[in-house]
């Protein structure tokens, strides 16, 4: 249950930016500026998020 719970925080914080952008370009009429930065985002916290669970794992090895 943990994985499960694990890949849809993943699948979310690749989408959400991505499917922002895409949006907005839509919208604003701006393609594909708009996704490319939904997508450079999305690699920032994409990044940022695999530190903070290797950091937890990190911590749970020591335990």
């Amino acid at each position: 249950m943990q994985y499960l719970g694990l890949g849809a925080e993943i699948a979310a914080s690749l989408l959400i930016p991505i499917l922002s952008g895409y949006y907005l370009d839509k919208i604003f009429g701006t393609s594909p500026w708009l996704i490319l930065l939904g997508v450079l985002g999305a690699m920032i916290g994409f990044g940022f998020m695999i530190y903070r669970i290797s950091k937890k794992l990190d911590t749970s090895d020591d335990d």
